[in-house]
């Protein structure tokens, strides 16, 4: 697959329209495959004055409503700076591609409810389950690093619905640079 993507983007695309929907084709696989390089991401937050950035994992996509979704502890820092700012900014790179997005958007968390639950009942059956099993909030202290789980699932889904793209190609032949936005679509300098 990766050879395969490779090959599909050595020949560069000029049009912005093909472009754009090249970027959400990308977004799809990487909700899919592993092992895609936008598969993990860094996400950025506001915490207070200051801003936080940590890597996620996109685990969904609605392509209609340009939303991602991503899972989380409630109780994380990431989940309180979502509440009390809840504008962020997704940062995905693939050297495979050459690409850089810049996900500007708007920041919901969801801990309960249909979805919530439907998600939950299929993780509980994988190793990643543990992340949301622990009786401790993320970042508490611990006195070893292999601290015992509790029972109770601390769950919740992040939606992250975007706003504007800022798309970078990196590329020996010169790089360029395009957004997506309410505006539409247009090239911008680097």
């Amino acid at each position: 697959m990766a050879a395969e993507r490779t090959e599909a983007m050595s020949a560069r695309l000029d049009d912005l329209e093909a472009i754009e929907a090249a970027i959400w084709r990308e977004l799809e696989s990487a909700a899919r495959i592993r092992n895609h390089p936008w598969r993990v991401g860094v996400l950025a937050t506001i915490d207070g004055d200051a801003a936080d950035a940590r890597s996620v994992v996109l685990r969904d996509l609605h392509t209609a409503t340009r939303t991602l979704l991503i899972y989380l502890d409630p109780r994380s820092p990431k989940a309180r700076q979502i509440a009390a700012h809840p504008l962020g900014t997704l940062v995905m790179w693939s050297a495979t591609m050459g690409w850089q997005l810049r996900l500007r958007a708007h920041l919901t968390v969801q801990a309960s409810g249909l979805e919530v639950s439907s998600r939950w009942a299929r993780m509980k059956m994988t190793p990643g389950a543990q992340d949301y099993l622990s009786p401790l909030p993320p970042g508490s202290p611990i006195a070893h690093p292999n601290p015992e789980r509790g029972s109770r699932e601390h769950f919740a889904v992040m939606s992250v619905k975007v706003l504007a793209v800022d798309w970078t190609e990196v590329h020996a032949q010169g790089h360029r640079r395009a957004q997506f936005d309410e505006l539409g679509r247009r090239w911008v300098s680097i």
